[in-house]
Formats: C-alpha cells, structure tokens, sequence
C-alpha cells in the first residue's frame, strides 16, 4: 500500500485523495509568510528571556530534531504542533500520523530561521503541552539522587540528566532558580533523557539538604572545600553500608554555596592533576555517578 504521504492535502495546493483503510492524514500546512502567527510558538527560540515568559505563559515547550521529537512523544508527552522542513515530512510520518488533529507546517529552510533566529539545520521542531510528570515526594523515595543548586546554564543541565540516566540514577531535583530542563538546549544536549528520568523542582531552596537527611539520603557535597574526603573513600564506604545517597552539586561559578555543603553528611573532591582545580559540573556529576552507583558498589 502508498504512503499515506502521496496524499497528504497540502493546504493551498488542492492534493487530497481519500483512501479508507488508511489511517487519518495528518493536517500539513505549507507556510511562507514568517509572521503567519500559527508559528508564534517558534518565535525567537534564542531568546531565553523571551522563551522562558512565553513557554510558561502558554504551557508549552519545544523539541528540536527527529529523534528528540520521537522520545518526547514516546514518553507521553502531547504535541501542539510541528514544523518541518517538507524532507523530514517522510521520516516523521509515523509521529504524525499518531495525532491526525495536530497541524504540521511545512516551510523552507530560510523561513523557519527567519521565525525562529537561527539556522534549523536538523530541520524538525516541534512545540509540546508542558507537563510536571513526577513531584518531589516522588523523588524522595528514590535511592540516587543527583541535587543542582542554581545551575544556570540549560546545556549543563541537560548533560547532568543525561549523566544520571545514563549511568543508572533515579532521578534529579532542582533548586528553584537552576535552569529550566525542558528548555529547547537543555533538552537537546540530553539527548531526550529530560523524558525518561525523574525530576522535579524544589521549593524550598535553604531546607533541602534537611529535607534530603530526613528523607534518609546520605547527602554528598561535591565541593572544594578544605575538609573534603576522597570520592573513592566515599565509594568504599557505601560497598561497606550502602544507603540511599544524594550528590549535591553548585553553580558553575562559584560551586556549591555553603549552606548546602556545610549541610553535608560528607563533603566529596575528585582528586585533580596537571594543575587543573576541578572538572565542568557535568563532568563531575558523570564521575559521581560512576563512583557512587549501586552497579559500582557491586563491584567490589
């Protein structure tokens, strides 16, 4: 049987051919004004500022390129719309085609920059209902925790959450002013991980590391502080009595703000050389994670 492709109505075009044992043709729209405002959720994806009002004012986020856009639908998550270059429509036709209702704009290469302020070269976004799907009471009750305070930057996020994904962990939490995980960068650098680990955002920022102790997490700080113990010591200790633990890890600048270290059950380095102080936090989060997993205790 024909794609269902070679008889998509394309709006304008007057292509349209009915068949009834194929599933709903998807609404694709050819669009080629930039100020057409169906594409308002794709307006100035660069501007953090901007997208961080009008993603929350509208309760949506943005999935960039074809396998993105497939772990954030595989996970539930709704989509609002998708706009494709016309050579992504045949690849994604089975994502579309699940959400017969949803519209698909197609457009040139130059339009979609011109909308969005920068070049699309994967050639395939799509706008999301945002959607908390786990709460910190979930989280609680997990047994690997990584913990961000006031992470800003949206490409380490995602690389952090894709670190503890990858290497096994349960699930995040972030502070309240950390950056947004489902921000089109950060979700891109996790490579769709934003989807598949928990996490949730704290709001009390000042009693976390009480509320993380109560919870019965063995709370590491990665810090540089002057009484910080080996992260291999720490490792050995939890082989010997392992425990559920939370990585507590600090803003890119100046790491860690001393509340939440001096709040610490244990304070963690990752012994250095060649000079270098320290690692990127997303690196250092990977090396946590290594070290601190259960799969790493068992080891021996």
């Amino acid at each position: 049987m024909d794609s269902w492709l070679a008889h998509v109505p394309l709006r304008g075009i007057g292509h349209n051919v009915a068949v009834s044992d194929r599933p709903p043709a998807p609404q694709v729209i050819r669009i080629t004004d930039p100020t057409d405002r169906r594409l308002e959720d794709y307006v100035r994806l660069r501007d953090t500022s901007l997208r961080k009002h009008l993603e929350s004012e509208r309760g949506l986020f943005i999935a960039e390129g074809q396998k993105v856009i497939r772990r954030a639908i595989e996970s539930g998550h709704r989509p609002r719309s998708f706009l494709l270059a016309e050579r992504w429509l045949a690849s994604l036709a089975d994502v579309v085609g699940l959400w017969p209702e949803t519209p698909v704009y197609l457009v040139s290469a130059d339009l979609a920059e011109r909308v969005t302020g920068f070049h699309v070269h994967r050639g395939a976004l799509a706008s999301l209902h945002r959607e908390q799907r786990h709460t910190v009471a979930d989280l609680l009750a997990a047994r690997r925790l990584v913990v961000l305070e006031d992470i800003v930057d949206h490409t380490n996020v995602g690389a952090i959450l894709r670190d503890a994904a990858g290497l096994g962990w349960d699930g995040a939490l972030l502070a309240p002013r950390a950056a947004d995980p489902l921000y089109r960068r950060s979700i891109k650098v996790s490579m769709g991980a934003v989807f598949s680990l928990p996490w949730a955002r704290l709001d009390d920022w000042h009693g976390t590391p009480q509320l993380l102790s109560d919870a019965g997490f063995w709370t590491v700080a990665l810090t540089l502080a002057e009484d910080t113990v080996d992260l291999a010591e720490i490792a050995d200790e939890l082989r010997r009595q392992p425990r559920p633990v939370a990585v507590m890890v600090g803003t890119e600048g100046s790491g860690l703000s001393q509340h939440w270290s001096r709040s610490a059950d244990v304070r963690a380095v990752i012994p250095m050389r060649a000079g270098i102080d320290s690692l990127n936090v997303a690196a250092a989060v990977a090396v946590a994670c290594y070290s601190l997993g259960e799969t790493g205790q068992s080891s021996g």
